[in-house]
């Protein structure tokens, strides 16, 4: 299990405990939706009653942790601080595979897609206010190919196929045994919010 907890959050969280005035109170961390774009890293109060039999337990000097089972894969490398400013400080979580969990070249063609798809290249697209996504998976004589929707800024831009085929594609087909190709299903004549013309 590789988590992170600064010592200034594990401090930080052991206060907000205390103040609860619950023996025994820990804390949950969990991830709501995950492997979507919509994953949230949640963290919440612990009463000894609400622990579930087969949560994981890491134990801090001074706090305990318990860990939902099924989130274990997208907290993976997650870091937990607290960083102090004037208004006295943020607690913060990153947990970069909340969104899609880490792969491994023996993990489902699909899942390594998503991977690269939102852990590096819509990334870079949402600079541009768009992203892209695996719709399926088509199996064809040479190889797999990736059918792709693009939205948000990328839809309707003039410059979609520059970065479908020198970006999205290349990377993807350098990084995934098997997969040939992609293809791009948006309707492009559809040009409201595109970032070039």
């Amino acid at each position: 299990m590789n988590i992170t907890v600064t010592g200034s959050a594990e401090t930080y969280l052991a206060e907000l405990l205390e103040k609860q005035n619950v023996e025994g109170i820990a804390v949950r961390m969990f991830v709501t939706q995950p492997g979507t774009p919509y994953a949230e890293t949640c963290l919440a109060y612990c009463r000894p009653d609400e622990v579930v039999e087969d949560d994981v337990v890491m134990k801090k000097e001074k706090v305990t942790f318990y860990f939902e089972k099924n989130s274990l894969p997208y907290l993976e490398e997650a870091t937990v601080d607290f960083a102090t400013d004037r208004m006295g400080g943020q607690l913060t979580i990153k947990a970069p595979n909340a969104k899609v969990p880490k792969v491994s070249d023996d993990s489902p063609m699909e899942e390594q897609i998503n991977y690269i798809l939102y852990s590096d290249i819509n990334p870079g697209l949402s600079s541009h206010g768009g992203e892209v996504k695996l719709i399926e998976l088509v199996e064809e004589e040479t190889g797999h190919i990736a059918i792709l929707q693009f939205g948000g800024g990328c839809q309707g831009c003039s410059a979609v196929d520059m970065t479908l085929k020198d970006g999205v594609e290349k990377t993807l087909v350098e990084r995934i045994q098997g997969l040939v190709g992609v293809r791009d299903v948006t309707d492009h004549t559809v040009t409201d919010n595109a970032y070039y013309k």
